[in-house]
């Protein structure tokens, strides 16, 4: 057994159950490493019985003086009763629907429960405490700080806790990175005590070690990727592309809006640099909204007049339909041969086209401009000249995709398109800069004249009346209206609106002589295809949604958004929502609904009625969350971040110092095997334009 070896054949695990693991991304033991907590329950606080009060989270231990099962008539559902007791006192213990707790628990057996205890008629209770046997003093499930993990249907927190504790004789298998000097002189932990705190920590000291080891290795991998692809593209060339004053003049003057200051600056930055004859690698940045497709399109616009190919490659089917009908439509009055080609659609110039008749012309240079998802670099795909490539945000386009687009590109040996990517994480130039020294940054940082403030509010239950009183107002004045759930599916055990619920509420009950319909990622490609367009159309007044509306769908008209469960999404994510209204010049309102008691919930909520800037959202996110609760920003456009967040300014730049002595010590990392190995397995995932 190694390192690679498949959880399945772990002890206890077998085939199905690995399975289930690998919808999280695990597959292997060093996956299962590497498959850290986003979070921990605190039970570190142990209480005899007599001495518990009312709402606090705890940790007792005694003996089981009575179990058993009963059936509940009300909700259909087996209620397993015990009762515990530690010589102090007894308390009631309750389980819902776990009818098998009776097989794995007996009267005499000494456990160790976690829970929050509440009041039951006057007498104390536990319901559905965490709970496990007293073999020896170390009970991973109940007692101390306890690792909490991202599931799936099928596996619970007790598989994946007792799996990691088993697969942690293997962390002496793990070669770290970093050279032991350059810990010993940063006082970073060793990669196996790292990970061995992460997932067991004593006590909060141990967290707070590991994530900034763990944290450190993420950046440091980022800052030597940046430094040596800086270096390799200082080695290539690239076609100048011209920049046509007059033609550009006259395509500005007909858009029906007016460029911002922000957008003509950032314009004239990417036309200076692709006129050069080394290859442009810059990074637009600009708020929800601001405008970075039309920046894009200006570029585009040049570079077809300059008789070379453009690409356009963007994260979902149905972003890339939208920005080919945007684009279809800016250039309609130019001979511009737009393509689309996605998973499961290729159009010409807005029409059905067989996909190989559209390779074909691509490969001849007949195609000017070819949008698309990942399908833009699949074997069949042979460019021209393609000279200039545009990714949208979200989208995690790593090395290896970037050399098989050169080795497509038809350019010469050596020769490379000329980069842009696009980000709505706004993040402050000297931060990016930090971060990506290979990349130029641009940033827009006004909206368009014409937009409104979008009108945020914190909503409870009891103003429903209000509210959709106040959203059919807006609809028949023409608006439309975006409701948002957290889930596809009716969840007993969340307590969270799903989207069917939620649309068999509205269209039956609120709104039966409305349009409503329904839009989630269960349905099929040309379901979501119709129903956005219908939608775009105005022929549906409420589009009731899960998070697949989060990136890019551009429906200027609709004017009201209502996130339901907004407790459960994280306040970029509720930022990058409510960037899908307030696109026009109508006033548009944001409402957040919520049934959660905390107050710290509603009060990170209450920040989007304040802050209009996603960066500052972030911060505040990340300032809000509870004790232990350590995960990454999944910032939109960046690398995906397990620990390290884009605030960790110290780390990013010692991380940035160690990087830069390594690569000047070694500039092909021979001295650096380790760390040459693991950087190879690194590129593939990270996104580095």
């Amino acid at each position: 057994m190694d390192l690679n070896t498949n959880i399945q054949f772990l002890n206890k695990i077998g085939e199905a159950t690995a399975k289930r693991f690998s919808r999280l991304g695990v597959k292997t033991i060093k996956d299962l490493l590497y498959f850290f907590p986003f979070r921990y329950e605190d039970y570190s606080q142990s209480k005899k019985i007599v001495d518990l009060e009312i709402g606090e989270k705890i940790n007792i231990s005694g003996t089981i003086e009575m179990i058993q099962n009963k059936k509940s008539s009300r909700k259909k559902m087996t209620i397993t009763e015990a009762l515990v007791s530690d010589g102090t006192d007894s308390i009631k213990i309750i389980w819902f629907n776990q009818a098998f707790i009776l097989k794995n628990l007996k009267i005499g057996d000494r456990v160790s429960l976690s829970g929050k205890i509440e009041n039951d008629f006057g007498s104390l209770i536990m319901k559905s405490p965490n709970y496990e046997k007293i073999f020896q003093e170390n009970n991973i499930h109940t007692q101390g700080l306890i690792p909490i993990y991202h599931s799936t249907a099928n596996i619970s927190q007790k598989q994946i806790r007792f799996l990691i504790k088993n697969s942690l004789k293997y962390l002496n298998l793990l070669e770290d990175i970093i050279p032991s000097e350059i810990l010993t002189k940063l006082k970073l932990e060793k990669i196996n005590q790292a990970i061995e705190k992460i997932h067991f920590p004593r006590n909060i000291k141990d967290i707070d070690l590991a994530q900034k080891r763990l944290a450190f290795d993420e950046l440091f991998l980022i800052q030597i990727k940046s430094l040596l692809l800086k270096k390799s593209l200082s080695n290539k060339k690239a076609q100048n592309i011209s920049f046509f004053e007059e033609e550009t003049k006259t395509f500005v003057n007909k858009l029906d809006f007016e460029l911002t200051n922000s957008q003509r600056k950032v314009s004239w930055e990417i036309i200076k640099d692709i006129a050069k004859k080394t290859p442009m690698s810059r990074l637009l940045e600009g708020d929800v909204g601001s405008g970075k497709t039309i920046v894009a399109s200006l570029i585009l616009f040049n570079v077809f007049l300059d008789k070379k190919q453009s690409a356009f490659m963007v994260p979902t089917e149905i972003l890339a339909e939208q920005h080919n009908e945007t684009l279809v439509k800016l250039f309609e009055n130019y001979k511009i041969n737009i393509a689309l080609i996605t998973g499961t659609k290729s159009l010409l110039n807005n029409k059905k086209t067989d996909k190989k008749k559209i390779s074909s012309m691509i490969k001849n240079g007949k195609v000017d401009l070819i949008v698309g998802t990942h399908a833009l670099i699949q074997k069949n795909i042979q460019y021209k000249n393609l000279s200039f490539v545009v990714i949208d945000e979200q989208h995690r386009f790593g090395v290896e995709q970037r050399k098989t687009l050169l080795e497509k590109s038809g350019l010469k040996k050596d020769f490379s398109p000329h980069f842009l990517s696009m980000t709505a994480t706004p993040i402050p130039r000297s931060l990016a800069l930090s971060i990506y020294g290979n990349l130029d940054i641009s940033i827009i940082n006004e909206m368009p004249k014409n937009r409104m403030k979008i009108i945020t509010k914190v909503i409870n239950n009891n103003k429903e009346d209000k509210l959709y009183k106040f959203m059919e107002k807006e609809i028949l004045k023409g608006r439309q209206v975006f409701v948002v759930c957290p889930l596809i599916d009716f969840s007993e055990k969340l307590e969270v609106k799903s989207v069917e619920e939620v649309f068999e509420n509205l269209s039956n009950n609120v709104f039966p002589k409305l349009k409503v319909e329904i839009l989630h990622g269960k349905l099929k490609n040309t379901e979501k295809e119709s129903t956005m367009n219908r939608f775009k159309n105005k022929e549906i007044d409420i589009l009731v949604s899960t998070s697949v509306i989060e990136v890019g769908i551009d429906i200027p008209n609709a004017s009201i958004m209502l996130i339901e469960g907004a407790d459960r999404f994280g306040l970029s994510q509720l930022h990058q929502f409510r960037g899908r209204i307030g696109r026009s010049s109508y006033q548009s309102y944001c409402f957040l609904r919520t049934e959660s008691k905390s107050e710290q919930s509603r009060e990170r909520l209450h920040a989007l009625e304040k802050h209009n800037n996603g960066f500052e959202l972030s911060k505040i996110d990340l300032k809000m969350r509870g004790p232990g609760e350590f995960y990454g920003l999944n910032q939109k456009g960046f690398p995906e971040l397990k620990v390290a967040t884009l605030f960790d300014y110290e780390l990013i730049k010692l991380s940035r110092k160690i990087a830069e002595e390594i690569i000047s010590y070694s500039p092909d990392l021979k001295k650096y095997p380790i760390l040459a190995k693991r950087l190879s397995n690194f590129e593939e995932n990270i996104h580095l334009e």
